[in-house]
């Protein structure tokens, strides 16, 4: 029943925080992109650190060295399981550009303060399209300083399950020739997707080294991702 309390309580703040912060990115537009974009970030760093203080779910990070402090932009690949790392990798590798379906910039306030965030939207409904379109722009914010933050199995899987791993960010980084920075993490244990309870606990990000694009092919690199995620991940 507690439960059930703190995770009605951290919704109810959720959801006034968004829309609250959907309207400040209207009232931002004047401003430069990367100065919107740090003040939007902000609303993922205080959520992670609501849902620390409402609901008892904190985090630890593995391979800290590895997360990249200046210098040039990367490839995240990371393991998604809840709507937690979504939220944290956006501050912790700030400025990125998340890869994500369009349907989530059609959600009134929550969309308009994700939009904000310059994300690369796509139609799962053409695949086709929708690849050519995440190659294009992935190239593009990369170009322009941006990380390049993607999901590789598409949507959210409950812990212990895998999806198919796709091949476009690992073309995106082929074709840049940028290093891929990979992630695994436990976050479905704590906030499982598509449930409304959130549960104490320590959340736990590893945090891989840089694997490299050069001299591979698209799917020599997403096999040497895909196998470090999901070795990390059975000890998780």
């Amino acid at each position: 029943m507690f439960i059930h309390a703190r995770s009605a309580l951290f919704l109810v703040i959720y959801n006034i925080t968004a829309a609250l912060y959907g309207i400040l990115s209207l009232l931002l537009l004047f401003l430069p992109l990367r100065i919107r974009h740090r003040i939007i970030i902000s609303w993922t760093r205080a959520t992670v650190f609501l849902l620390r203080v409402i609901c008892g779910v904190r985090h630890s990070v593995v391979g800290q060295e590895n997360i990249p402090k200046h210098g040039e932009p990367v490839v995240i690949m990371s393991k998604h399981q809840s709507t937690w790392e979504t939220l944290f990798l956006q501050y912790t590798f700030w400025p990125a550009s998340t890869v994500l379906k369009k349907e989530l910039l059609r959600i009134p306030f929550f969309g308009w303060g994700l939009a904000a965030l310059r994300p690369i939207a796509i139609d799962r409904s053409n695949p086709r399209k929708a690849l050519r379109k995440v190659k294009e722009r992935g190239l593009q914010r990369l170009e322009s300083g941006y990380n390049l933050l993607l999901f590789p199995e598409g949507t959210r899987t409950a812990h212990g399950e895998k999806g198919k791993y796709a091949r476009s960010g690992a073309e995106i980084a082929v074709a840049s020739g940028k290093p891929i920075i990979p992630i695994a993490l436990n976050a479905g244990v704590f906030w499982p997707p598509k449930d409304f309870k959130k549960h104490p606990g320590c959340i736990s990000v590893v945090v891989g080294a840089p694997i490299s694009s050069h001299n591979k092919t698209s799917k020599e690199l997403i096999v040497e991702v895909e196998n470090w995620i999901e070795t990390q991940m059975k000890s998780l």
